[in-house]
């Protein structure tokens, strides 16, 4: 090989280790300038329920601020059904690009007990963004029927075993859970009613026809403050700022009791964490400003916005504690 050859081969090496050498950064630089422009065309957040409820209030509130955030319209799809599992389904067959997102709620903890063939993975086939809010349920009686306090209901429950009665908007939601949850920790026997919807269960309280509900505070906080209902506590460990003078469950003496309803989101698994970590910020940001604390306190709820790691364990807690009662309980969905 002559002097010539030998630099012509030398620079034609030298050439493919260069490129050889760029080829992982340039990979890395085209993946992180794939999403530096996110998002660059409409997000979808999907609500799994119906509209007007507390769910579809807080998607719109973080909706209407991450539009304004981003620049780019946030459009909330309402597909209920199947107690949010339609819309959820949705989610998690989408494409993980960032623009689609799911809302989920403390439902779908349970229903990954209680349904025994969904057709998605919660923790498996969705990655958590961030906690959106947490909110009590209050239990509430009729003013008429001379139950004022936890304590007259469980003495009562035991002076006539069965006969205390609560409604719920179904079987395996949380106004069931809570109330069987009542019952395992006092050891009493509470008949479970179960309606197709919460407005049911709430006239007959309000009728006197069973005894107490366990209701969301959207639900029954204009017949608490008009007088129609007396609410007795809050099933969080600390008050609520919605009913600041009704005392928790725990204060009234039932130690350990505990259930928290509560929103979230999600986006498909395999987005791109560049992506989740830039909703959360966001998220997490607008989940404080002042007006939309306002508009969550409609719904009794109170801001979260934890990191993705967080929730991802919250999600896991909370599958595990009603894992636990509802087979204790053996209860069985419709």
């Amino acid at each position: 090989m002559n002097v010539q050859t030998r630099r012509q081969f030398i620079e034609t090496m030298g050439l493919s280790i260069a490129a050889g050498a760029l080829g992982g950064p340039q990979w890395a630089f085209a993946q992180r300038d794939a999403t530096s422009d996110y998002p660059n065309r409409p997000i979808r957040l999907i609500c799994p329920f119906a509209s007007s409820g507390g769910v579809d209030i807080t998607a719109r509130a973080i909706a209407q601020k991450l539009s304004e955030a981003f620049g780019q319209p946030v459009i909330v799809d309402n597909r209920p059904g199947a107690n949010g599992t339609i819309g959820v389904d949705a989610a998690a067959k989408s494409a993980p690009d960032g623009y689609t997102l799911t809302m989920i709620s403390s439902s779908h903890s349970v229903n990954v007990t209680l349904q025994t063939k969904q057709p998605y993975d919660l923790m498996r086939d969705l990655v958590p963004i961030t906690q959106a809010t947490v909110q009590p349920y209050v239990l509430v009686v009729n003013p008429k029927s001379g139950l004022r306090t936890i304590q007259d209901v469980i003495a009562l429950a035991k002076a006539k075993p069965g006969t205390v009665t609560y409604g719920s908007s179904g079987i395996g939601g949380f106004s069931h859970l809570a109330g069987a949850l009542l019952g395992s920790l006092t050891g009493t026997q509470l008949t479970h009613v179960p309606y197709k919807g919460g407005a049911p269960a709430m006239a007959d309280v309000m009728g006197g026809q069973i005894h107490m509900l366990f209701s969301t505070i959207l639900q029954s906080h204009a017949q608490i403050t008009g007088g129609r209902l007396r609410g007795i506590a809050v099933t969080t460990a600390r008050r609520s700022p919605s009913l600041p003078d009704t005392p928790t469950m725990q204060e009234s003496g039932v130690a350990g009791y505990e259930v928290s309803g509560w929103y979230g989101l999600m986006a498909p698994a395999a987005t791109p964490p560049a992506i989740v970590d830039k909703l959360n910020l966001a998220i997490t940001r607008i989940l404080h400003t002042p007006d939309v604390r306002a508009r969550l306190a409609i719904d009794g709820s109170e801001p979260v916005g934890n990191t993705t790691a967080q929730f991802g364990e919250h999600i896991r807690s909370e599958v595990s504690k009603w894992r636990k009662l509802i087979r204790e309980l053996d209860i069985k969905a419709d």
